[in-house]
């Protein structure tokens, strides 16, 4: 098989079945340093096209990418139990190892919403927010600070879990909601955001996320913002990838393909009045090395996948 001939395609699958052999996906020293591992072989900039690799890899990957969900999942939850042990939650937060990694990306966000949005948006909606949702809950806290958060995660325990961190906060208490539904079920609400943030793991593969899209596309309010993580080289081992058309219904304002340790690449676009395809920018980050005048810092926010402090730079459209 040709693809196997590929000395990094080759790391990816015996990684994958380690991984895949592990009794429990839970935090431990295995699941940790294998995970690792996988980061350190998909991090480093590749060409490789991994949509036309074998089926054999194909499959592979769509279940590598479900592994790296189930463990961002076990992750988020064993931290969330902790914190909400506390009569405080949101006082603790920073016992979470990458708490300050969420903080360098809420601001990132809070400036990318300033740069392409006339008005800082009144009512937003987190879509896959888990149950440990920090980019909300620091959004909220130090950026948007009058916004309503409507955080949708199809898990009752996860919206459990989550509401339990902002339930003693009166003014968190407040304005974040948790809703516990599919979001392909939720369509007149979406037109009352003005953005949409959709977490890298809803859709776990490409039909799945293509569908969510649609289905945004069909429901926001024209001119609302969506945000959308995907992945790009060999980092696609593990995100699934958005194409720019995969976003039907939406102008691409920008594109991000990070060449550093920031693992996801990040869409940002906004719902057109139409369905009609809109010009866009896609480029790769320059390295923080050289970086030109009046540029965005990125930070990528911790996720099993992503480990330490990652610097990108996304220039100023043209």
């Amino acid at each position: 098989m040709v693809c196997l001939e590929n000395p990094l395609v080759q790391q990816i699958c015996n990684l994958y079945e380690k991984i895949s052999s592990l009794e429990s996906l839970k935090p431990s020293k295995d699941v940790d340093m294998l995970f690792t591992q996988l980061v350190a072989t998909c991090k480093p900039p590749n060409p490789i096209d991994v949509t036309t690799l074998c089926v054999r890899i194909q499959e592979m990957r769509t279940n590598l990418i479900k592994l790296c969900g189930e463990a961002e999942g076990y992750l988020e939850s064993h931290f969330s139990s902790i914190l909400g042990s506390f009569d405080n939650p949101l006082d603790h937060l920073s016992l979470f190892p990458y708490y300050d990694n969420y903080l360098n990306l809420s601001q990132l966000e809070y400036n990318i919403l300033s740069k392409h949005s006339p008005n800082l948006p009144k009512k937003v909606a987190f879509v896959g927010s888990g149950p440990l949702p920090l980019s909300s809950i620091v959004l909220a806290s130090f950026h948007l600070t009058s916004t309503y958060f409507h955080n949708y995660d199809i898990e009752p325990s996860a919206n459990s879990m989550a509401s339990k961190l902002v339930s003693s906060d009166p003014d968190l208490s407040k304005r974040m909601k948790f809703h516990t539904t599919d979001i392909m079920d939720v369509e007149d609400d979406l037109k009352e955001f003005d953005a949409v943030f959709l977490a890298a793991l809803v859709g776990m593969d490409k039909e799945a996320k293509i569908r969510v899209i649609d289905h945004l596309a069909k429901h926001m309010a024209p001119g609302a913002t969506l945000m959308v993580r995907s992945a790009h080289g060999a980092r696609a081992f593990l995100y699934p990838i958005v194409d720019p058309c995969d976003l039907r219904g939406f102008q691409v304002l920008s594109i991000f393909h990070p060449t550093d340790d920031v693992i996801n690449s990040v869409v940002i676009a906004r719902k057109s009045p139409t369905l009609q395809p809109m010009h866009y920018h896609e480029q790769p980050l320059v390295s923080p090395m050289k970086i030109p005048p009046n540029n965005f810092l990125e930070i990528q926010a911790f996720n099993p996948l992503n480990f330490g402090n990652q610097l990108a730079i996304e220039k100023h459209l043209t």
